[in-house]
């Protein structure tokens, strides 16, 4: 591994000021990601600032208005408290996906999303819920950016220099809605996901009638993406086995897969509406 420095601060304004220094500086929420890319060389650092004793980082709170994840809470801490109070079942599902129990002991939300892996469990539930991502730096302050719109390829995103993420605000869901997110590995549970599919309804109970409808897809484009057509589709219909296999058929058009070592474009776009279907009839049972 290289030589760098390390720093761990404990106060969000000290780190801030170490982020903007010179050079190559980067943050580590959990580091099960950041150094085995610095041991392979993916990534150098002159500076690795520890973030994992920062409150402002380490918030996990629920109030009516929604569930707010600080980017250094892991994700068994999430997982858990999720399970506690309710609301965000496949944000929950997926945190409890990421490598082994050991690593989800350390690895955080946070760091999940700002890796920015097109196969990251994590962000397809996030993006169901429509979280968003509250970032700041030094310089520029804060902004809030939807977390679609975070992602600018593989292993990258919109953060600037010296720019952290601070937390995810994720609106609280409303009344008859349901969550659920499924992902296909070939061999074991620390695989990476050949596809993952999270997917959100809300319905109304009377009518059966979708009223809000989101599904998002996880390795199957460069970046994590929004199926929009199929979510129209839902949204309006009546839910039934036939909105549900046409909105699995539309999901496809959200995918542009590649071919590699772990499964075929063709295939990943046939897991994709699996997935969907699947997601789609467990958010119909939990919503009874």
């Amino acid at each position: 591994m290289p030589n760098f420095d390390y720093e761990a601060p404990t106060s969000l304004a000290e780190a801030l000021e170490l982020m903007a220094r010179p050079g190559e500086v980067r943050p580590l929420a959990g580091g099960t990601d950041i150094i085995d890319q610095l041991k392979s060389n993916r990534r150098n650092a002159d500076l690795v600032v520890d973030m994992k004793r920062i409150p402002e980082l380490l918030e996990l709170s629920m109030n009516g208005s929604g569930l707010r994840i600080g980017s250094a809470v892991s994700c068994t801490d999430v997982y858990n408290f999720i399970e506690e109070h309710g609301g965000y079942p496949a944000l929950s599902e997926s945190a409890a996906l990421v490598g082994s129990i050991h690593i989800q002991n350390r690895a955080s939300i946070g760091g999940n999303v700002c890796n920015a892996a097109p196969s990251a469990d994590t962000i397809p539930p996030l993006l169901v819920h429509e979280a968003v991502a509250h970032t700041v730096s030094a310089s520029g302050g804060e902004r809030e950016i939807p977390l679609i719109d975070f992602f600018a390829g593989p292993g990258q995103t919109v953060l600037q220099k010296g720019e952290i993420l601070k937390e995810l605000v994720l609106p609280a869901p409303p009344a008859n809605t349901a969550s659920a997110y499924l992902r296909f590995i070939p061999r074991n549970e620390m695989d990476i996901a050949v596809a993952g599919v999270g997917s959100l309804i809300e319905v109304d109970p009377s009518s059966k009638v979708v009223t809000k409808a989101r599904i998002s897809l996880a390795s199957v484009a460069p970046t994590p993406v929004r199926a929009y057509e199929a979510e129209n589709s839902l949204e309006g219909s009546v839910i039934d086995a036939d909105a549900i296999d046409r909105a699995a058929d539309l999901t496809v058009g959200a995918a542009v897969p590649i071919t590699d070592v772990r499964g075929s474009a063709e295939y990943r776009k046939e897991l994709v509406k699996v997935l969907t279907k699947r997601t789609l009839n467990i958010c119909l049972e939990r919503l009874g």
